[in-house]
């Protein structure tokens, strides 16, 4: 398999992962400046209403398929399909979320916040703790120590980290690639503890009890005719499958648009569009990757201009890739399935850190 190319300081070749350091980038005066003119006379700008309420009542009508079926199966095994349905609803929920959080949905800032609110709320996830955390990873994607999204947590994103795990955690980052996308079975449940955990902490939270009755009120809706309806062990299945399936196509959306892209230096200086083209990954496909996973297939255009509808990312490639094209900056667009590849690959790669240094990482892979 071969190495996933990084940024160094010759360019791009297919060496390990290593980090962009100041001086790796030349500077790219007013390019973005440029791009955003160009996009903004295009019209890509403006929102898109009707396309949102067409979601939002596409999911409607989904979400009320879900309940039918759970009434009129009863106290069968088929029910397991409907928990797998449902976690598919809630992601589609959670990607509009994600959507009305970056103003890409209404006309005002605080009406997009109150709409995200109540939907990330349904999915069960506090707004102010996913807010603070997506807004550090926007303003400096893969950058050490800035980027949340890059810190440890089970998985090791960078070799320090990986060469630091201990126990568990170690045994699990020497295989960290191959183990990454059964591991987003549990990323449903650990979202939801996250969430608990900042909510329930001594600092100052915005909105504390409207979240807190919001996330409530939820499991109360799904939980109370969940065990009032099947038997215990049916009930605990279909919540673990719902939640299995969330957090697998949570993470299967998320996951391919910036793991195993560069890793940036917390003391690297660079432009804007240097730093958001360069770290992020586009995903091949058109309008059913755009469906699948909730517009994140045009990353890179989503990171460059965070507030555009949906519908209007495909048309802002065109732009951007031309852009990058005249700039002779790396456009990084891939086939969903070699996304994976990559991620997995770059995982594995980082995870050689937590190995025994006596260990032989060439021989260990034939063992």
């Amino acid at each position: 398999m071969t190495a996933t190319p990084v940024l160094t300081r010759n360019g791009l070749g297919p060496l390990r992962p290593t980090r962009a350091r100041a001086g790796d980038f030349p500077p790219i005066a007013k390019a973005f400046v440029r791009v955003s003119q160009e996009v903004r006379d295009a019209g890509l700008f403006r929102r898109a209403p009707l396309f949102y309420l067409l979601v939002g009542i596409a999911i409607a009508v989904a979400f009320g398929g879900v309940v039918t079926g759970f009434i009129l199966l009863g106290d069968s095994w088929l029910q397991l399909l409907m928990a797998g349905a449902l976690g598919i609803v809630f992601t589609q929920i959670a990607f509009l979320a994600h959507e009305a959080a970056h103003r890409q949905i209404l006309a005002s800032g605080p009406a997009n916040d109150r709409l995200a609110r109540v939907l990330i709320g349904i999915v069960g996830v506090s707004y102010g703790w996913w807010d603070s955390k997506h807004t550090r990873h926007h303003a400096n994607p893969n950058r050490v120590g800035k980027d949340p999204d890059i810190e440890v947590d089970t998985i090791s994103f960078v070799e320090e980290d990986a060469a630091e795990a201990r126990g568990l955690r170690r045994a699990i980052t020497r295989r960290q690639g191959w183990l990454f996308f059964p591991l987003l079975s549990l990323e449903g449940v650990n979202l939801h503890a996250h969430s608990a955990r900042y909510l329930a902490s001594r600092e100052p939270v915005k909105h504390r009890w409207t979240e807190i009755g919001l996330i409530a009120a939820r499991f109360a809706l799904l939980l109370t005719p969940l065990f009032l309806v099947l038997p215990l062990g049916m009930a605990f299945a279909f919540l673990g499958v719902q939640l299995g399936v969330f957090g697998i196509y949570m993470g299967a959306s998320f996951a391919p648009n910036h793991k195993g892209m560069p890793i940036i230096a917390h003391d690297a200086k660079l432009d804007f569009f240097t730093k958001q083209v360069r770290t992020s990954r586009n995903i091949r496909g058109g309008w059913w990757a755009t469906w699948l996973m909730g517009g994140l297939n045009y990353q890179v255009e989503h990171h460059l201009f965070p507030s555009m509808a949906r519908p209007h990312l495909a048309r802002a490639r065109r732009i951007v890739r031309e852009h990058c094209r005249a700039l002779d900056v790396p456009y990084t667009e891939v086939s969903l399935l070699r996304s994976y590849a990559i991620v997995i690959e770059y995982l594995n790669r980082v995870g050689l850190a937590a190995r025994d240094p006596f260990e032989c990482p060439i021989s260990a892979q034939y063992r």
